[in-house]
């Protein structure tokens, strides 16, 4: 099969080309995949133009793919759609916090190890491209001496945190909605079995464990401004048909903002999680 498979950025993202629809239901391509994901964070496939049962297959070669609690939007209940447009989804009204740099599932019990998105239809007013900071690099990049203090801290993370950005004066009603959602605390510095590390900071993440909520604030907002500084950034402007796979727990991400009207919609899988170790 002929494809070329490229580094596009400073720190993050490989890109394939040359291969979609449903030839890339293939474990020698899967593998390939694993492992730019654990080099650069970011793989795009342009144009693959994969339909929804080869999105939840290919996910399936990726790893453990987790039902969405409000999939289903499809034929598939791997599958979710991301949307403004309220007639396609029901979690349309929340989107406009995407705009904001976070993670995906940071309010479940572990963190989705990685998410898929696809581009059924791209955004017609100018926006709704998708960026990615690399936090794997710019832990890295630390003084040790910092990456020290930061290793035993706890943060909470919770839907309405994120909600706030968007929504900062919410009605008793929104803010009763958004506390449905538990929060969760997880670890600042997210640890795999390898010994490698990222941080779980941006839009959910509300307070650290133990600290004020004005200091606490003030090392997470310190933290995303460095996690965000142009070498760290891939910037992906989105194609009809591309496919774009991130590392989560290692990746942070936010949609630049598109209107409600916009006709940008795209379909999600999520790879279940891995618990940090201590």
């Amino acid at each position: 099969m002929g494809y070329t498979v490229t580094d596009i950025g400073e720190t993050t993202g490989v890109e394939f080309s040359g291969v979609g629809g449903g030839d890339i239901v293939d474990r020698s391509i899967a593998e390939r995949c694993l492992d730019a994901l654990d080099r650069r964070g970011v793989v795009v496939f342009r144009e693959a133009h994969v339909s929804d049962e080869d999105l939840v297959e290919f996910s399936r070669l990726l790893g453990r793919v987790v039902a969405l609690p409000l999939g289903g939007e499809s034929e598939f209940p791997e599958i979710q759609r991301v949307t403004r447009d309220a007639s396609k989804s029901k979690l349309a009204a929340y989107r406009e916090a995407t705009f904001f740099w976070h993670i995906d599932g940071t309010t479940d019990e572990v963190p989705n190890k990685a998410t898929l998105l696809t581009a059924r239809q791209v955004s017609d007013d100018g926006g709704g491209d998708t960026e990615f900071a690399n936090t794997y690099a710019a832990y890295s990049e630390l003084p040790e001496q910092f990456k020290t203090q930061l290793r035993d801290l706890r943060v909470v993370h919770s839907f309405a945190a994120s909600q706030l950005l968007a929504v900062p004066n919410p009605s008793e009603a929104e803010r009763a909605i958004w506390d449905r959602t538990p929060a969760r605390e997880h670890p600042l510095v997210w640890t795999r079995p390898t010994g490698r590390r990222s941080m779980l900071v941006g839009a959910t993440a509300g307070r650290i464990v133990g600290w004020s909520d004005a200091a606490g604030r003030e090392l997470l907002d310190r933290l995303l401004v460095w996690s965000t500084r142009p070498r760290y950034v891939l910037r992906h402007t989105w194609r009809r048909g591309d496919l774009v796979i991130w590392d989560n727990t290692g990746m942070l991400h936010r949609a630049l903002p598109y209107s409600e009207s916009s006709a940008r919609l795209m379909h999600r899988t999520s790879l279940a999680g891995e618990e940090a170790v201590a």
